[in-house]
């Protein structure tokens, strides 16, 4: 999988998640990124696994934050 895939597909897993745990009127500013990771780790662990220059979790953290507008 390339980055640009995971992407997509990580930023639209961000709300799947926020639905499927309850989050859906949570702040964006209290969703806690960790327990999404973990959440798609167990579920989605095939959208973790691309190459990155940096951290995989680094950048998932910054889609997370990005798709909610936590920046």
């Amino acid at each position: 999988m390339t980055k640009g895939e995971a992407e997509k597909a990580i930023r639209q897993l961000c709300h799947q998640w926020r639905r499927a745990e309850g989050f859906s009127h949570t702040a964006a500013n209290d969703l806690n990124f960790s327990a999404f990771y973990d959440w798609l780790a167990r579920n989605h662990g095939a959208q973790l696994e691309f190459k990155t220059t940096t951290d995989v979790r680094y950048n998932v953290q910054m889609w997370f934050d990005r798709e909610f507008r936590r920046l």
